[in-house]
Order: C-alpha cells, then sequence, then structure tokens
C-alpha cells in the first residue's frame, strides 16, 4: 500500500485538523519541563488547541499534570521508538481540538500514570481532586483487562459502567484508541487486523452514539485501510482523479452565499469534503458517481430561526429534492446531533446535498458529549455533591443500557447483547399510553415497547394498540408511532419463545430469555402447538395422554387440530414407530384415509392439564380484549401467548394459547368466551397440515 494508505488520517489533515509531530514533540518531551514561568514546549500544541474554545482557561493545572506524566513517564518508550510521553499528548491534543474542557484534559495528560507508573490514585486525587481522579481510575479500569477475545465481555461490560458514570471516561477513551490506530503500523498485521475488529465493532459504534463524529469518521477511515486494503486503495486512488470535483460544489457554494447575501441572511458557506468510508459507501449506493458526491455544503447560522431562513431560501432560490429533506433540529437524534439535511439542484441539474445548522451544533455535530464541557459542575469551581452523578448529557440509549446490564451477570450475554444493540441502524421514538417518549432502535417491535414501559410485567403482554388500531406484538413500530400495551391480568402467563424473533432490544431480549431458562416446560415447545406427552408402554394411562395398544410406542399429538380430552380421536402411525393423535373431524384424517393409510385405535387415558388454541371471532369494540382476557382468567385458564389480528371490516380475530387445569373446563370457556359482548364465534385452531 502507500504510504498514504497506512495512514488515512492524511485526508484528516487535508480537511483542515492538525497533526501533531510525534519525532519534534518526542525530542521536546526528552528535554523535560522548562523554567517555573513558562510551560513546556512539548504541551505547546494542547494549549493553543485548548485556548482557542476556552481563551480565559487557567493552564496551571495543565503544566502541573504534564510535569507529573513527564517525570513518571521518563524512561518509558512506546514500540514506535518514540518517549512515552508523546501517547497522553497526542490523546490530549485530540480532546483539545474536540474542545473538551481543563478536566478531561487534565485526565487525559495522566490517564496511564497510575497503569504504568509509579503514581498511585490517591496521589492523583491528592494533587489534581476528586473529578480528576474519578476520570483516571475509570480509564485505568478499562485498561486491566486484555483485549483478547476472551477478555472482550468483560472489558466492554467495565467499559460500559465506567462510560455510564461519566461519559468524559469514554471520551479519554475514545481519543486514546485513535492515537493508537494512527500508530498502529509498528504492530504485526495479525494484531493490527484484530485491534481493527474490535475498534469497527464496538468503539466505532460507540463514538457514534456519543455523537464524536470527528473520532468515528478518522476510526473508519483507519478500520478501513487496514481490515479493506484493496477497496481503501481504489477508494484513494479515485478521490485522487477526482481532486478537482470540488470545483463544482464551490461554484454552487457562490451562488447559495449571493442569494443569502441578498436576502439579508447572514451565514458562513462551507465545502465539507467526504472521507474515505463515506465516498466507498456512495460508491456502493451509486454506480455512477457525480461531480458534487465527494463533498457536501454545510451553511453555518448564528440562530435556530435562521436555520429555518436558510432552508426556505434555498428552496426557493433552487430546485430542492424533497426526497432529502430531514429535520433533526426539530427532532434531534439519539446522539444529541441537530441540523436540517436538504439537497437542492442548480440551474446545470449538479445536486448538492446541504447541511445547515448553527454553530453550536455544529460543534457538537463534531464533538458529541466532549462539547459538552462538564456535565456534573454546573458553576464554574463548584464541586459536585457527594455521590450525585446523575449526568443530564447522557444520551437516552446509555442509560438503557446501563438499566438491563446490571441485570446480565453472565459477561458473554452482555457481550452478545451489547454487540447486536450497537449494530442497530438509527433510533425511533414513540409514546406510550401516557405519553411519555420511548427511545428504540429502528426495527422494535410492540414486544420492545412492552419491556421498555413496564420491564418484566411485561410478561403478561397479548398484545398492543398502534395508533389506536389493534396490533400484533411482532408489528414493527414507526417513528412517532403511538403505542398502548394490553397485559393480561393473569400473571401466571409469561413469553412465549418466538418472542425473541420479534425482540430488537437487550432489554426485551434478556428478560424474555431469563423468564424462559427459569420456566422450561414453556420454552421446551413452540407456544401455538400442543405438549407432546412423553413414549408410554402400551395400555399405562397418563394425564392428558392417547393411549394406543402398539408396544413401546412415541404418542403425540397433531399440531393441525390440537386435540384435548375429551375429543373423539384417531391415530395414525408415523416414521421413527411414534403415532400422530388427530381429532376425527380433522381434514388430516381424511387425506390419509383416502390414501389408504391404516389409523390405529387410541382412547384418552386420565384426563388433566392440556393446552390448546382458541381463535375468538368479533367485532371491534373498546375493552373487547381487556374482556376476553379476563373471562378466560376466570375460568382457570393462563394465557400462554395471544395475537390479534389487524381488524378488517370492524371484526377482530384473536388467537389464544391456553394452559387449561383440566381439559374437561373446555367446553364452558368457550362458552364464557362467546358470552362476552361482541364476540360471535370461538373455535378450535384448524391448521394446514401435510398428510403425516
Amino acid at each position: 500500500m502507500s504510504a498514504e494508505a497506512t495512514n488515512p488520517g492524511a485526508h484528516s489533515r487535508r480537511r483542515g485538523r492538525p497533526r501533531i509531530d510525534l519525532r519534534r514533540l518526542g525530542r521536546a518531551a526528552l528535554l523535560g519541563p522548562t523554567g517555573r514561568d513558562r510551560l513546556p514546549d512539548a504541551i505547546g500544541h494542547v494549549v493553543d488547541a485548548h485556548r482557542a474554545h476556552y481563551p480565559d482557561a487557567d493552564l496551571a493545572t495543565l503544566h502541573k499534570a504534564y510535569v507529573l506524566a513527564e517525570s513518571s513517564h521518563r524512561g518509558q518508550f512506546r514500540k514506535s521508538g518514540e518517549p512515552y510521553i508523546t501517547h497522553p499528548l497526542a490523546v490530549t491534543l485530540i480532546l483539545a481540538e474536540l474542545g473538551a474542557e481543563t478536566t478531561t484534559l487534565t485526565a487525559s495528560l495522566l490517564h496511564d500514570t497510575v497503569e504504568d507508573t509509579e503514581v498511585t490514585l490517591d496521589q492523583v486525587r491528592s494533587e489534581f481532586g476528586a473529578e480528576v481522579g474519578y476520570l483516571v481510575d475509570g480509564v485505568t479500569k478499562l485498561e486491566k483487562v486484555d483485549y483478547g477475545a476472551a477478555a472482550e465481555p468483560e472489558t466492554f461490560r467495565k467499559m460500559l459502567v465506567a462510560t455510564g458514570n461519566d461519559v468524559r471516561v469514554m471520551s479519554i477513551k475514545l481519543a486514546d484508541r485513535l492515537h493508537n490506530m494512527r500508530t498502529l503500523g509498528v504492530m504485526r498485521p495479525e494484531k493490527q487486523a484484530r485491534i481493527a475488529k474490535v475498534t469497527r465493532d464496538v468503539l466505532i459504534p460507540l463514538a457514534e452514539r456519543l455523537g464524536v463524529q470527528a473520532l468515528k469518521t478518522e476510526l473508519e477511515d483507519l478500520v478501513f485501510a487496514i481490515l479493506h486494503p484493496e477497496e481503501y486503495e481504489r477508494t484513494r486512488a479515485l478521490i485522487a482523479e477526482n481532486s478537482t470535483a470540488c470545483t463544482a460544489l464551490a461554484a454552487i457554494a457562490d451562488d447559495f452565499r449571493a442569494a443569502l447575501r441578498e436576502a439579508g441572511i447572514s451565514a458562513e458557506v462551507l465545502i465539507r469534503p467526504r472521507h474515505f468510508v463515506s465516498v466507498h459507501r456512495v460508491c456502493l449506493k451509486r454506480s455512477q458517481l457525480r461531480s458534487t458526491d465527494f463533498g457536501r455544503l454545510l451553511i453555518l447560522v448564528g440562530e435556530d430561526a435562521d436555520c429555518y431562513a436558510v432552508l426556505g431560501e434555498l428552496h426557493t432560490c433552487f430546485t430542492p429534492v424533497i426526497s432529502e429533506f430531514k429535520d433533526f433540529i426539530a427532532a434531534p437524534k439519539f446522539n444529541l446531533y441537530q441540523s436540517l439535511h436538504t439537497a437542492v439542484a442548480g440551474p446545470d441539474g449538479a445536486v448538492a446535498e446541504v447541511l445547515i445548522r448553527t454553530h453550536q451544533m455544529h460543534k457538537v455535530a463534531e464533538a458529541g458529549v466532549v462539547a459538552l464541557g462538564n456535565p456534573y459542575v454546573p458553576v464554574e469551581g463548584a464541586e459536585p455533591a457527594d455521590g450525585e452523578r446523575a449526568d443530564p448529557t447522557r444520551p437516552g440509549w446509555l442509560s438503557r443500557l446501563l438499566e438491563w446490564q446490571e441485570s446480565t451477570p453472565d459477561p458473554d450475554t452482555f457481550w452478545t447483547s451489547l454487540r447486536a444493540d450497537l449494530a442497530q441502524d438509527g433510533e425511533i421514538t414513540v409514546f406510550g399510553a401516557d405519553g411519555r417518549a420511548l427511545g428504540l432502535p429502528a426495527g422494535a417491535s410492540c414486544v420492545d415497547a412492552a419491556y421498555a414501559q413496564y420491564g418484566e410485567k411485561a410478561h403478561t403482554c397479548i398484545g398492543a394498540r398502534v395508533n389506536g388500531r389493534l396490533a400484533t406484538l411482532s408489528t414493527v413500530l414507526g417513528d412517532g408511532d403511538t403505542v398502548h400495551v394490553l397485559l393480561a391480568q393473569d400473571s401466571a402467563s409469561g413469553p412465549s419463545p418466538q418472542w425473541l424473533d420479534h425482540a430488537r432490544t437487550p432489554a426485551a431480549r434478556i428478560a424474555i430469555t431469563s423468564w424462559l431458562d427459569a420456566h422450561p416446560q414453556r420454552a421446551a415447545a413452540p407456544s401455538t402447538a400442543p405438549r407432546r406427552p412423553a413414549p408410554l408402554p402400551a395400555g399405562r394411562p397418563a394425564s392428558a395422554n392417547a393411549v394406543v395398544d402398539l408396544p413401546e410406542a412415541t404418542v403425540r399429538l397433531a399440531g393441525c387440530c390440537t386435540p384435548v380430552p375429551p375429543d373423539a380421536v384417531t391415530g395414525f402411525p408415523v416414521r421413527g414407530g411414534a403415532v400422530t393423535v388427530h381429532r376425527l373431524e380433522c381434514p388430516a384424517v381424511a387425506r390419509m384415509t383416502d390414501v389408504g393409510r391404516e389409523p390405529v385405535p387410541v382412547r384418552w387415558g386420565d384426563a388433566a392439564e392440556c393446552r390448546v388454541t382458541l381463535v375468538a371471532e368479533s367485532f371491534g369494540r373498546p375493552r373487547l380484549l381487556a374482556d376476553l382476557t379476563e373471562v378466560i382468567a376466570g375460568e382457570g385458564a393462563a394465557i400462554v401467548s395471544a395475537t390479534v389480528e389487524p381488524p378488517t371490516q370492524q371484526r377482530v380475530r384473536h388467537t389464544y394459547t391456553l394452559q387449561l387445569p383440566d381439559a374437561a373446563g373446555l367446553p364452558a370457556l368457550m362458552r364464557a368466551m362467546r358470552d362476552v359482548p361482541g364476540v360471535y364465534d370461538v373455535s378450535r385452531t384448524q391448521h394446514p397440515a401435510a398428510t403425516a
């Protein structure tokens, strides 16, 4: 690969992000601290970047932290040969460029001292305060477990816990990983690949969820170069071949400036080149790239209202591509991102994608939670109350992950669920019956909404209303939907294994799995199928079984007609020496008789507990579902699972799989269900079945 292919961050430099010269910085670090009244030359980059965001910052603490870090790391070297102090300096510079406040930068300078030097955590707390000590301790805990395959689950469990208590811990960790990825070339190829995969699977999605786009995009490019070198090189060559592509965007930008100036709107219009992975994604999306596809136009204004003024002017003066419009100001994304997205076509037909935001929105869009400062100190210099770590900036997804990780003691289960959650693409907002907003991943179903609203109480969920209409639990929710979850009165009912097919959130999947593990008799068979009795010797009676006069025959109840006592039944031998029992009126019986299959005489043994599936046909009305479930519970039956089909011409079909304490009570149960106002028929389910 070319030198640039092994260092994709060079593209970031073209976008205006400075890169520290490690060799020069290393020489400055080796000279040690300078006089008492001057900052060391090696930390000058950090100071300049920090003052750009905080002109009045007190630099004494940074000076003190650097002196301690440099002296404690003195004599240590990285594999690349630079003095080790260059690493915490580079990490701190990354955070300073993003706008991190002084406390975070201080902890960043010291983040490896407790782990790799003689400096103790008590010493850090004593010299720099509790906040810096907390951050250093959080980062140190993440470093104590190796990134080997077996260690990953516990490593990232600790990472999430530390992040949840203070998002600045993860900010330092992400900057630490970015610098390590920049200098990964000194590692063996197999180790590079392993670290890149962990970065891709966990750290990049976390950077996305924390809104730190500047780190995320560079990490993506670095991972892309390591794991997909051929695609990376093709993309690099494509960008090089179209080095003048931004000329078309520049012409459109000039037209924008003129239009906004004429409208009296003060705005800054910038060209934002796409990074490598972004260009690669556009290539996959389109067979032929346009000259304007290599970048986007960014318009920065002073106030929120100005964003919409710019949008109106652009849509008036140019041809808008309506399908590309998105308003993330009125409805911010789950990671605090706010912006207006649109696309317009110029007079020559060239289409340009446009981002419109305020300067503050831009700062948060680039740096995410890093740009929000210290969330625990509302007044400059104030200390947080003892034990108080309620972070008002913590994204909702992180709060949810913290809740379910506490109930998941198994690290492997946690790891699997974490990776599944990080793989989700986007987030939607739905509203519960009480009007409370629920943040769920895109593709979430009513099952996820039930557990997000009610926790373990959702085990008794039997259906839902979505936007006022009855819906099945498998219904996929859309952004803005209103969901009213319906719970059964019988607390003995619980989820079926099929619910896992519809659950997207870790909270729902873990709760369902835990319940099924505690109730193995429910998890052993699909919720819509009858229980299968164990093999019985001839003539031996059993609870709710068919006794068949064949030695050592295995008896099973047909799923197509779900026979229960006292149904008239017959049996047919099948492969393996088993006998399948059907109701006499089952269509499968007639088909097998027509093809010459010989039936086997069967009879019911002692009647006892059984499972049956009933279908209730009804006219839609308020409280119908609640009345039906109340009647079912009143007859002593437990609801194993239930589905409610969308209404058709005001008619609704309910399907219930029920556990009855005594099969003899089935007729009375069906009569009670038919007596519910609005219900005009209740029948046993009949599933199509091939010849057994």
